[in-house]
């Protein structure tokens, strides 16, 4: 019988046992831990799944108790109450501020008294990123440094750099804790050498962090690069002509642009303009004109010169203009300029024409109006002649009114006019025998004859 008792003892001891373990893990709370955003909304949630007649109760990282079941025990309109039963008590905390994170505790008040705890961790946001050593222009060819900063990312944030669509391998990253001894100053460092093609370039400096969430914030800079001039001569007309108006334009490019343009002839010791103004006037071009003149561009970062060869000699063709475009000496103590002229040289050299028709000049068309206007006056001339002959062919005498002279255009009544026609065949062949008297008399011209007479009706 005693080893029946015995095994029947030890079977008693492992159920209860069995039955304490279970009490034990029905009344032990639950909780989860919390990660949110500064300025946003946690929610602390507590559970058990046998209150054993107790309340649950939350309370903060200094211990001062948030509810008491459904109860507020701090007075902070930020916290709220969500949800109290006597298995759940879940509370909600808006505006989260960096003090707010730590370690929660949720107790349930049983014998013994049974707690979890919650960790909240509250992220710092990282501020929009600063870019420094962008406020000066760069020369080109010269080394850039650029510094990108962002505060207030915790953890510490990453940087990353682009220019245009290009990523930038920065040179080193320096990690700064804040004064509030909770969030961090990150700065970033990049290096490039610069060339005339990054004027205006875009170089973007771009902070990851999880707390914003798959977007990104980002700062974006232009460079501003300094770099050496270049010109050339553009001619306005392209294909000038003697005794037309000439404007040579002086094409100079660069950052910053040229503002002093020297105009000078090749052969000749005078400058012929010395001014901002890139342009040169000929009001009438002859063939002094003809020549190469230089133009030369000055800006801070140095001089360039540009050549055009103008030919104005031959009026029946057109002259080909030749540009050059070629850097200007280094300056001498005469000419003092801040940096090194250019050392590199363009050309421009228009493609000649082939079978080009001539282009008439403006003194041959002044010549043919003259001929055309002589022309008419001439013909007008011969016309009157013509019209004054025949008129003098048609009225050859005459015409008496009552012993008054009149011309024939003054007849009114042609019955009281007559006309006397003083004509060689008329003079003396009334008087004559015969006709060979007739025609010596009218050779003759008699002025003793009587004047043959004619009567209108």
């Amino acid at each position: 019988m005693l080893p029946s008792a015995l095994g029947l003892l030890l079977l008693l001891a492992c159920f209860g046992a069995a039955r304490g373990n279970l009490s034990r893990d029905e009344s032990q709370p639950t909780t989860s831990d919390e990660t949110v955003v500064a300025g946003g909304t946690v929610v602390l949630k507590c559970q058990v799944e046998d209150p054993d007649d107790s309340s649950l109760q939350w309370s903060n990282p200094a211990q001062q108790t948030l509810y008491f079941g459904e109860k507020r025990a701090l007075r902070d309109n930020r916290i709220q109450l969500e949800r109290s039963t006597p298995n759940e008590l879940t509370i909600s905390i808006s505006d989260v501020v960096l003090s707010d994170e730590g370690e929660y505790t949720c107790s349930i008040f049983t014998m013994p008294v049974r707690t979890a705890k919650a960790l909240v961790t509250v992220l710092g946001i990282p501020q929009k990123p600063q870019i420094f050593g962008h406020e000066q222009p760069i020369d080109e060819e010269k080394i850039a440094r650029l510094t990108c900063r962002s505060s207030g990312s915790k953890p510490a944030a990453q940087l990353r750099w682009k220019k245009g669509n290009k990523d930038l391998k920065d040179e080193g990253t320096e990690v700064v804790e804040d004064p509030n001894g909770k969030t961090f100053t990150v700065s970033s460092r990049v290096e490039f050498r610069v060339t005339k093609e990054d004027n205006e370039a875009e170089v973007t400096c771009t902070v990851d962090h999880e707390s914003l969430q798959n977007s990104e914030r980002s700062t974006t800079q232009k460079l501003q690069v300094h770099y050496k001039p270049t010109a050339k001569i553009e001619p306005h007309p392209q294909y000038p002509r003697e005794g037309e108006k000439l404007q040579l334009q002086c094409d100079g490019q660069g950052n910053p642009i040229p503002q002093e343009f020297l105009w000078e002839k090749e052969g000749s010791d005078a400058p012929l303009q010395l001014s901002s103004d890139s342009v040169l006037i000929f009001p009438f071009l002859n063939k002094s004109d003809s020549g190469t003149y230089v133009c030369t561009a000055t800006s801070s970062m140095g001089s360039v010169v540009a050549k055009y060869n103008l030919d104005v000699s031959d009026l029946s063709q057109l002259p080909t203009p030749h540009v050059h475009s070629t850097p200007a000496p280094p300056p001498g103590p005469s000419q003092p300029i801040s940096h090194a002229s250019m050392a590199t040289a363009s050309s421009f050299t228009p493609a000649p024409i082939q079978d080009a028709s001539p282009v008439p000049s403006t003194s041959s068309t002044y010549h043919a109006v003259i001929g055309g206007v002589v022309a008419v006056i001439v013909f007008l001339l011969l016309s009157l002649l013509i019209v004054l002959g025949h008129y003098l062919i048609r009225h050859k005498g005459m015409c008496i009114r009552h012993g008054e002279t009149v011309t024939s255009r003054h007849r009114q009544n042609p019955a009281e006019v007559m006309c006397t026609y003083l004509t060689h065949e008329a003079k003396g062949s009334d008087d004559a025998p015969d006709a060979d008297t007739a025609i010596i008399n009218a050779e003759g011209g008699q002025a003793s004859g009587d004047d043959k007479k004619e009567y209108f009706i």
